[in-house]
């Protein structure tokens, strides 16, 4: 069976989680067609990508058979393999969204647990409807939040609250969620308000996007001066050039730009 679906539709990837009979709980293949679905969306031509799941939940967090096979295991050196650049395997549900050059957009609903909400946290910005409950689920199983979470958490949230959530595995209703960050807004119809804005997104220039992108995660994670130099350097490979002429054509004249 599926676990991912992948679908392309005027320059925008609809990435769905496919198990929603099982709340989109993570199994081995569940883990391993995600990553592949974010590698394929990276190759891919989009110019945002929307991350949801069907069904009642986006995902409940690791299936609890795969969960106790993994606990079974007497060597746990794989933990420390970095396969994925500089993640293992479990990481990459995360950090693939992130390594996709262009926004990603998670729509979300019900229970965003465990490693759903660090698959969550890959987005570049989530969606909620109003019955979404979040939750670092992780400690209710004697563990620590091991998919990404502890290098995505600390950029949104102040450290009492996400050493609460990580302390207690209590869930947070959606209101809570936005208001320590975890949500970027609330809509009764996250998808469709997710695909209005993967919409708004790919009308504008690709290679500002992209650029963008690349540029908010240097500014998250270095130096002020790399942050001033990667300013300069990325603005020289659009200023002046035929796309971003484009967009100033296009303006001036009421229009669409139209991007070859």
């Amino acid at each position: 069976m599926a676990r991912v679906s992948v679908k392309y539709q005027d320059n925008i990837a609809r990435v769905t989680l496919t198990r929603g009979d099982k709340m989109n709980a993570l199994d081995t293949a569940m883990i391993q067609a995600i990553v592949s679905a974010g590698q394929e969306v990276a190759a891919s031509d989009a110019r945002a990508v929307v991350l949801s799941g069907e069904g009642k939940s986006f995902c409940a967090g690791l299936d609890m058979m795969s969960f106790g096979a993994l606990a079974a295991e007497e060597n746990t050196d794989w933990i420390m393999d970095r396969t994925h650049e500089d993640a293992n395997l479990f990481q990459e549900v995360a950090l693939v969204w992130r390594r996709v050059q262009v926004p990603v957009i998670a729509a979300v609903q019900g229970a965003v647990y465990g490693g759903g909400l660090q698959l969550a946290l890959g987005a570049d910005i989530r969606i909620a409807a109003p019955d979404a409950k979040f939750s670092v689920m992780e400690m209710k199983w004697g563990l620590i939040p091991d998919m990404g979470g502890m290098v995505l958490l600390p950029q949104l949230m102040r450290s009492d609250a996400l050493r609460q959530m990580t302390y207690t595995a209590r869930p947070v209703d959606v209101n809570q969620a936005l208001a320590w960050g975890l949500v970027t807004s609330v809509d009764d119809d996250p998808m469709t308000a997710a695909f209005a804005l993967a919409e708004e997104i790919a009308g504008k220039s690709p290679n500002a996007i992209r650029a963008a992108k690349r540029l908010i995660d240097i500014a998250e994670s270095q130096s002020r001066q790399d942050v001033l130099l990667a300013e300069s350097a990325e603005q020289g490979k659009l200023i002046g050039k035929a796309e971003q002429m484009e967009v100033i054509a296009a303006n001036m004249q009421g229009r669409k730009p139209d991007f070859k």
